[in-house]
């Protein structure tokens, strides 16, 4: 079973909208802000998600508890992690991603603000 996502960013003065799909949503997120960065940043094919982790932070309170997840990432030579927490595990691995890629633009001086 495939998931698919789909995207806008703002790249630039550009927005730009994007499908995808994944073998599950997080892999679906990824290709999407993938296909809609690469020709801005094709540098950003060197990078490559490579853990993913989920942790509730307030168990008890079910659907409404509020998640941590922690993506690791890697380029080849260096690995991170990048952190995203809401109670909603997409929007939590959203920011996760997101903050990954922005880190290794800007730890490579690929973008400086």
């Amino acid at each position: 079973m495939l998931s698919e996502a789909t995207v806008k960013v703002r790249v630039g003065k550009n927005i730009i909208h994007t499908a995808a799909e994944g073998e599950g949503p997080v892999g679906a997120l990824d290709g999407a802000l993938r296909k809609g960065l690469i020709d801005a940043y094709p540098e950003l094919s060197a990078i490559r998600l490579t853990d993913y982790k989920v942790r509730v932070v307030n168990e008890g309170v079910g659907t409404g508890a509020a998640v941590r997840v922690v993506i690791e990432s890697a380029d080849g030579k260096n690995v991170w992690h990048t952190v995203g927490a809401s109670t909603n595990i997409l929007e939590a691995s959203w920011l996760a991603l997101t903050d990954s890629f922005e880190w290794w633009l800007f730890n490579n001086n690929i973008i400086t603000s």
